[in-house]
């Protein structure tokens, strides 16, 4: 019983929780840093050559379960493990400090209130007519007062103390709605070129949803930066004879039964160019992040037997569309819906280019707890801010003599400060403490 007690002193230990947060802080600065979520190849392929702060490679980072850190065994541990110290903490510390403070402590003797860091006393002929003005003087500016005929005992703030119950609740609420939306949440993200449209399946394999993009459109600057996507979507639900039409931009995803759809990224997904007098040709398009970002382009052939090739890159939908020979020297520049070109003797035209747009799809059945932990947490801290005072005042007839004093658990200053004036309704003389406080 001993050893569990220790255990459970450790692990409620204010500077633990502290050390907690600040691991999981780093952790959660390496998930930002790091890719996460890619194939086991992107890894090998990018860190192996050229390892993470020059330490780790891939094979040391996938062990490490870097590629996944929010979803790790050892970030979900430290997750459970702050959680649990809070619970402690909320049960040894906090929860007899909310019932000490919802309880009445009575001072009786003159003596017990001079002891306190404030406290006043009053010289009085008429002690028992003065408590009670004093009683009703702190009712009346939002004090409970519990009275006796010889002393009275008053509270203010006894709220505030429910605060730290409550953010560290909130906490606990957020961490175990976090891990709900891990492990029991979805995402898939996909690139999809107008008209193309993707099924969401259920758990037995039944059409939940089918979405399809409509159209997509890139907003760019006067410097060709892009600014804004834009993506028109239609819902489709099974049974239903026409689909509903919404719009996602960054920044304004489409929340639908549960699942949120975010306009994530885009991408070139094909072009459409035509070879002399050839049928139109639509071509997909590739990634080439050797040459730089966001470029896209494809090698085309221009002799039957697949030699003199040429290289078509472009970094948006509007062009230019370079044409780079064999040893990389550029042989003309086409624009999407221009005229034609000569390029190593044939004309080239570039019909258009085909923009994709990046969907992220998410089902996290872990947001609406972790909005109520965020409303929890934002309550039990406006709460915490409120000061709980508390007030005694204790009669002496043989002195005629009335004692009064007061502890607050912050702002004592505040409270030293407030004390004269509710005093003030009394119009007595104030003795000094050493007059006033003795055995």
């Amino acid at each position: 019983m001993k050893m569990l007690r220790r255990v459970m002193a450790v692990i409620s230990d204010l500077r633990l929780a502290i050390v907690l947060l600040l691991l999981i802080a780093l952790a959660s600065g390496l998930g930002t840093a790091i890719p996460q979520g890619e194939d086991r190849g992107f890894y090998l392929e990018r860190y192996n050559d050229h390892p993470w702060l020059g330490l780790i490679k891939g094979g040391i980072l996938l062990r490490l379960q870097l590629d996944h850190v929010y979803s790790s065994d050892w970030f979900l541990a430290l997750l459970l493990l702050l959680g649990l110290a809070l619970i402690l903490c909320s049960w040894r510390r906090q929860w007899p400090a909310l019932k000490a403070a919802m309880g009445w402590i009575d001072y009786r003797e003159p003596r017990q209130l001079c002891k306190l860091a404030i406290a006043e006393t009053i010289q009085t002929p008429a002690a028992t007519e003065d408590l009670e003005t004093l009683a009703n003087h702190l009712q009346a500016n939002g004090w409970q007062v519990k009275r006796h005929p010889e002393r009275l005992a008053a509270r203010r703030g006894a709220i505030g103390r429910v605060g730290p119950l409550l953010v560290h609740g909130g906490l606990v609420l957020l961490m175990v709605g976090s891990l709900w939306g891990v492990l029991g949440g979805t995402r898939l993200e996909r690139y999809l070129t107008p008209e193309r449209s993707l099924d969401l399946l259920n758990l037995d394999g039944s059409n939940q949803l089918t979405l399809t993009l409509k159209s997509f459109a890139v907003q760019r600057d006067p410097a060709g930066r892009a600014e804004q996507f834009n993506s028109q979507l239609e819902l489709h639900e099974p049974g239903q004879s026409s689909g509903q039409l919404k719009e996602i931009s960054v920044n304004h995803p489409l929340r639908f039964h549960g699942m949120t759809v975010y306009q994530a990224d885009w991408s070139l997904a094909a072009i459409t160019i035509q070879i002399g007098g050839s049928p139109q040709l639509q071509l997909p398009l590739q990634s080439f992040p050797q040459l730089g970002e966001q470029i896209w382009g494809l090698i085309l052939p221009t002799r039957p037997d697949g030699t003199e090739p040429v290289l078509l890159t472009l970094s948006n939908e509007a062009g230019p569309v370079q044409v780079h020979d064999a040893n990389g020297d550029l042989l003309a520049n086409l624009r999407p819906g221009g005229t034609a070109v000569a390029v190593q003797g044939l004309q080239l035209s570039v019909i258009n280019v085909l923009p994709a747009s990046g969907l992220l799809l998410k089902r996290d059945p872990g947001i609406p707890l972790v909005y109520a932990a965020f409303a929890l947490t934002l309550l039990g801290g406006g709460l915490s801010v409120i000061s709980t005072r508390l007030l005694w005042a204790v009669k002496d007839p043989r002195e005629n003599t009335l004692h009064v004093g007061g502890l607050c658990n912050r702002n004592m200053s505040g409270l030293a400060h407030e004390l004269p004036e509710l005093l003030a309704v009394l119009q007595r003389p104030t003795l000094s403490r050493a007059d006033g406080c003795h055995d």
